[in-house]
């Protein structure tokens, strides 16, 4: 494995499982009364490799990219939004930062590659690799080398982050065409079943989307490994978050993934990594087609369903209260013995 990608290491610890199982069990509850919080709070201490887990310092990463296939008319919306968008989360105004700031989540939003420049402001982190990829139906959407240097970025921001959390979020026009195009490459799906209108586009325009991300994928059909194929399809702001989810999985963070775009990074930092998915709890299954079946491949059951196909790591926000109850069912909610309760058989 290159320097690029760092080894990550088998976090499975069966004592520590059935200390965990075993607390949740004693608390002062019909057995399993709590569902699939029980397991949510089972694998956050088997992350935090902790009995009695703290979720500190949270942050929530938002990495975003231009893509040059936009061109193509992949996308309802025209490229200038990835940088309004941004301009956006830095005024406050957006989904994510309002659930940001409910949740007490730190934001910080990357320019990885947006085609406009930023004026230097706090919140804003500047990794930006080119202004936007190439178009990935006329070549490759990134070099080999802009590739490792944007999941070199991503390392780098992470590391320079505080907490044992990170939730993933992302802003790109076009990004939903990336996203299909590497599940269909990487987990052997057809690009039909992948594809979604993403920002909303009708009826032509989901079709004319599905022509040309055919036409990608055969231009780029030696584009087999993980690598081979993130450089081909893009995007910069995919890349980065590679790198941050292979940094948070070797720190052992928590990794709170979002939808479709945050998952199919988790996807090829698996494909490098399998280990990595042991660190990820899926927030939630968006309206996105694709994305039910990324998350199968990646064997990971989403939190919630509420038909979210915003991105920006929205649903992850949204879903960052259950993590938060889930550790204070394991550190606050009484015992049986220590409440004085009788139990079922006694």
């Amino acid at each position: 494995m290159n320097e690029t990608i760092p080894s990550i290491s088998d976090i499975a610890d069966a004592a520590l499982a059935a200390k965990l199982q075993s607390a949740i069990d004693n608390k002062t509850k019909p057995l399993g009364a709590l569902g699939r919080l029980e397991t949510l709070a089972l694998r956050i201490g088997t992350i935090l490799g902790s009995e009695a887990p703290v979720l500190e310092a949270p942050q929530m990463l938002v990495c975003a990219g231009d893509h040059g296939l936009a061109a193509r008319g992949v996308s309802a919306f025209p490229s200038d939004v990835t940088w309004q968008m941004v301009e956006n989360f830095l005024a406050g105004g957006a989904a994510v930062s309002v659930l940001a700031r409910q949740h007490g989540l730190a934001l910080t939003v990357v320019d990885c590659g947006v085609r406009r420049d930023f004026q230097p402001r706090p919140g804003l982190v500047s990794r930006r690799i080119a202004a936007g990829t190439a178009d990935a139906s006329a070549g490759p959407a990134m070099t080999a080398e802009q590739c490792a240097q944007a999941i070199v970025n991503g390392r780098e921001v992470v590391r320079a982050l505080p907490g044992n959390a990170l939730l993933l979020g992302e802003m790109g026009i076009g990004n939903s065409s990336s996203a299909a195009l590497l599940l269909s490459r990487l987990a052997g799906l057809d690009i039909g079943a992948c594809t979604g209108a993403g920002t909303g586009l009708d009826a032509a325009g989901l079709a004319r989307k599905r022509d040309v991300l055919r036409e990608v994928l055969a231009l780029h059909a030696g584009a087999t490994t993980p690598l081979e194929a993130l450089a081909a399809f893009g995007g910069f702001e995919v890349a980065t978050l590679v790198g941050a989810v292979l940094q948070a999985a070797e720190e052992r963070r928590v990794i709170v993934v979002d939808g479709f775009i945050a998952s199919a990074a988790v996807l090829v930092a698996q494909a490098l990594q399998p280990r990595v998915t042991q660190r990820c709890v899926a927030a939630h299954s968006s309206a996105e087609p694709g994305h039910a079946l990324l998350l199968k491949h990646l064997g990971l059951e989403p939190l919630l369903n509420l038909d979210l196909r915003l991105g920006e790591g929205s649903g992850g926000a949204l879903a960052w209260p259950l993590l938060e109850s889930a550790c204070r069912i394991l550190r606050e909610m009484a015992s049986f013995e220590a409440a004085g309760v009788s139990r079922k058989d006694a």
